[in-house]
């Protein structure tokens, strides 16, 4: 056998200078991207276009311009125009380059350093324009400034001309800006257009549609008055859409809310100074530490309503952090104390009671934003705020905002600010009343713990995927079913009859509720925003009801319990309903190898099986059974029909829309009655009546 062939590449032992690389100008942005746009497929694609819909944003924030216009063309390429200042033409004179150079070939250059072009804006280290210059494999610039058309190209951060259209065209380098022709009398506006350079972003990386129109839409919310225009050529059809909202952060707070309205809008506002020492250059050109004084300005829109969730979306100037930051930990801060605040004086709260910031925060609706100069970020992607100064600021200024609502004499604020005091003492106590469920319902058998009913009949096994939790309807179906189960992995819990609307129903009325309690002690797993999946009994849950209207009625109520208080599990796909036959066929002359009985599960398979025999020719006993109930199948018959997971039927309950399902359960089982008049109305002329269970 040959010998190996020795590696092509080895490691030199020594270690100088010579091996060290110097990586100058936008070449470190080609070599380690991700360190400027976090990574290289859709997402990276995606925050360039960002930083470039920013800068002209910046330009609107700052009072300039009043439209932007996005297009993804079928080339690939997309392009963004504004109608603002334009980018500086001239020279500048430390590099001897047009501004429109300076902005796309030098890292950190710009004008928001502090040189009095912009008081808040989204940029902040001078890298955005560049970074996608770099990684463009063409970009092409024009600029309306001065009458005048000015134009300049790049290829992968290198100025030049291009002698066609297309990424693909020849290229020539060339400094200096090209006059194009003429603009019109007091026309100004920046239009760049780039092609994303495939040698550094993956093969699938592609523009979003959805995300660029969302991202629209906010900022439409976010800078008053700004019309931000989205169009997609790249398909078979044209798609163009229009945002502008003059409501600002308060129409905001709106659209995201999805609940009924405990309160108005509330509109949080005030002004913090603050001081930080940051390295600025002196008339030397030295960099020396400075204390500059700073203005921050706060602006946030809150309003609760009915629900549990809690929306919260937080800016900095025009930038959202998703992650947070000083300025959310100020609000979230503020926000508790101020209702605690509140509610000491009052005779809500009982001796011992307390609320907590979960308590604050459901049902909450809130647009958080703060503009200041020169915000610290936590790298360049800016998801984290990190300027100190700004959970202080905040926290005063909402604690104060907040408590003037909350203790306003004014008759249209008395009677909301009481109601949302109601309502987070009333989350407060039932968060403490699921605790204490949650901590008395763990995966236990009867035989470990008195805790659970005592008309459980619970299975030997603690494998909670493998066992399932009947919910049987009556306790004479569950004599049968205790006959029919296995009870080595399958629960049975009976229930009277109907259980409690719990659409129209409080909490405290649920839990008070025999029924639904003990439904939600036995599944183990506590109830609302402190149901724990993880913490669930059984693997399925099932509901077995008759297959009359009752039954029908059962289920429906069932379900709704299910999915307004223990939605994982509905989420999930644990969830289920039994399905009982609704025939039986009793076979007098079966043929070999064929069943006694048949069972059919609807009228249609009914038909379907009546025509397959008799063109078998096999007989059976007239008429055949119809099944009204459980209590008509003996144990056999019940375990071979629906509980016998070799034979069974189930019908998983499954959520596709989350919206559109509570709207369903809202219209069908809530307490405004005229809607659901209009809704049978509307759906009778549909109704076939054979159907109808007399």
């Amino acid at each position: 056998m040959a010998a190996p062939t020795p590696r092509s590449t080895e490691l030199d032992p020594t270690y100088n200078a010579r091996h060290l690389l110097v990586l100058e100008g936008l070449e470190a942005v080609r070599k380690r991207p991700g360190m400027y746009i976090g990574s290289t497929d859709s997402r990276g694609l995606m925050h360039c276009l960002w930083e470039i819909i920013d800068n002209a944003v910046d330009e609107a924030l700052a009072g300039h311009g009043e439209r932007i216009d996005v297009v993804l063309h079928k080339d690939g390429s997309v392009e963004v125009r504004d109608q603002a200042r334009g980018i500086p033409v001239d020279v500048e004179p430390k590099t001897k380059l047009s501004g429109v150079e300076v902005v796309f070939t030098k890292l950190h250059a710009g004008g928001k350093f502090g040189g009095g072009s912009y008081n808040a804006s989204g940029g902040l280290h001078g890298v955005g324009a560049s970074v996608v210059n770099a990684l463009s494999a063409r970009l092409d610039v024009e600029v309306d400034r001065g009458g005048v058309v000015w134009t300049t190209s790049f290829r992968r951060g290198v100025a030049g001309e291009f002698d066609t259209e297309g990424a693909n065209a020849s290229f020539t380098p060339a400094k200096g800006l090209r006059k194009k022709g003429r603009a019109k009398k007091g026309v100004t506006g920046t239009r760049i257009r780039y092609w994303a350079d495939r040698q550094v972003f993956t093969r699938d990386a592609a523009f979003n549609y959805d995300e660029l129109v969302t991202r629209a839409r906010q900022t439409s919310f976010l800078v008053p008055g700004l019309a931000l225009v989205v169009r997609d050529e790249r398909g078979d059809e044209v798609t163009e859409e229009t945002f502008k909202h003059d409501g600002g952060i308060s129409e905001f707070c709106e659209f995201l809310a999805t609940d009924q309205p405990v309160t108005d809008v509330v509109r949080l506002t005030g002004t913090g100074h603050f001081s930080e020492t940051v390295p600025m250059l002196d008339d030397a050109g030295h960099m020396t530490p400075t204390d500059v004084e700073r203005d921050l300005d706060v602006d946030i829109a809150v309003r609760w309503g009915d629900g549990y969730e809690t929306e919260l979306r937080s800016f900095v100037n025009i930038v959202a952090t998703p992650k947070g930051g000083t300025h959310v930990a100020g609000f979230e801060r503020a926000v508790s104390k101020a209702f605690t605040t509140v509610l000491g004086s009052t005779r809500l709260l009982k001796n011992g009671e307390e609320i907590i910031k979960d308590d604050v925060l459901e049902g909450l609706t809130s647009v958080v934003t703060v503009r200041l100069a020169e915000p610290q970020f936590d790298g360049q992607t800016k998801e984290v705020l990190g300027t100190p100064a700004a959970s202080r600021i905040v926290a005063k200024v909402v604690q104060s905002e907040l408590e003037s609502f909350l203790t306003s004499t004014k008759r249209e604020h008395k009677a909301q600010a009481r109601a949302v005091l109601e309502k987070v003492v009333a989350a407060s106590r039932t968060r403490v009343a699921a605790r204490q469920h949650r901590e008395l319902q763990r995966r236990k058998t009867a035989l470990e713990s008195s805790a659970l009913p005592a008309k459980l009949a619970d299975c030997r096994s603690n494998d909670v995927d493998r066992s399932e939790l009947f919910i049987v309807e009556g306790d004479s179906a569950l004599g049968t079913a205790k006959l029919a189960r296995n009870s080595e992995f399958q629960a049975l819990l009976p229930i009277r009859g109907k259980i409690l609307n719990v659409q129209k129903a409080s909490v405290g009325d649920m839990l008070k509720n025999v029924e639904c309690a003990s439904i939600i002690q036995v599944v183990g797993a506590g109830s609302g925003r402190t149901f724990d999946l993880e913490q669930v009994r059984y693997g399925k849950i099932i509901f077995m009801a008759d297959a009359d209207s009752d039954g029908a009625h059962i289920r429906c109520l069932l379900a709704t319990l299910f999915f307004r208080y223990m939605r994982p599990l509905v989420d999930a796909g644990r969830v289920y309903t039994a399905v009982p036959p609704l025939h039986r066929f009793e076979l007098t002359n079966p043929k070999k190898g064929q069943d006694k009985y048949v069972y059919t599960y609807s009228d249609a398979e009914h038909q379907r099986k009546t025509a397959e025999l008799m063109k078998k020719g096999v007989r059976w006993k007239e008429p055949p059974q119809r099944y009204k109930g459980l209590g008509e199948m003996d144990a056999d018959q019940l375990a071979e029909t629906t509980m016998d997971p070799r034979h069974r039927t189930l019908r998983r309950i499954t959520v596709d829309d989350g919206e559109a399902a509570a709207n369903v359960f809202d219209l069908l089982m809530g307490n405004d009655v005229a809607p659901r008049k209009e809704f049978i109305v509307q759906g009778a002329y549909d109704l076939d009546e054979n159907r109808i269970d007399v």
